[in-house]
Formats: C-alpha cells, structure tokens, sequence
C-alpha cells in the first residue's frame, strides 16, 4: 500500500515538474527586453523615426563644425596674405629681394 502511494505520488511530482519545464511562456513581442532581429529595418515606427532624429542632429552638428573648420582656414589664408604683403612691402623699402 506504501508502495502505491509513494509511486502514485512520484508520478504527479515527475508529471507536474515536466508540464513546467515543457510549457513555454507566452510573451508578446519584445517582452524578453532582447533587441529585435534584423537590425533597425525591422523596427517599428517610433524606432526608425528616433533614428531618422539623431541621423539628422548628427549630421547637423557635422555641418556646424565642417562651417567653423572653413572658417579658420579662410582666417588662415587671409592672415598669411596679409603676411606675405607685409613682407612684400618690407623687401620693397629696403631695395628688393636679395639673392
């Protein structure tokens, strides 16, 4: 009789831990927290337009730099003509250049 109730109760446990073990959960998408696959083509709406956002802040600050890069470089070459006149004017004064 102990025999029948240890077994009995054996099977529910082992049945009961494999219907557990077995059963997957149901998730909607994106439950699990991991990235979607297939990269940024294959997420929705909201996601491309947030990247379509810093794409274009992104290439907005490169634009603001590249403008301030261009700038110094003109300041540049405006100083070095201004140098070039200066030495110009200098080797003038004094007769000329001298080889």
């Amino acid at each position: 009789m102990q025999r029948q109730l240890i077994s009995r109760s054996f099977k529910l446990k082992s049945s009961f831990y494999a219907a557990l073990s077995t059963t997957a959960r149901p998730m909607a998408a994106g439950d699990t927290g991991a990235p979607k696959s297939g990269g940024a083509q294959s997420g929705d709406a909201f996601s491309r337009r947030e990247k379509a956002n810093e794409d274009m802040a992104i290439k907005a600050r490169e634009r603001e730099k590249l403008l301030e890069l261009r700038k110094k470089i003109s300041e540049q070459h405006d100083h070095l003509n201004r140098l070039e006149k200066h030495l110009d004017d200098l080797a003038n004064e004094r007769g000329g250049y001298q080889k």
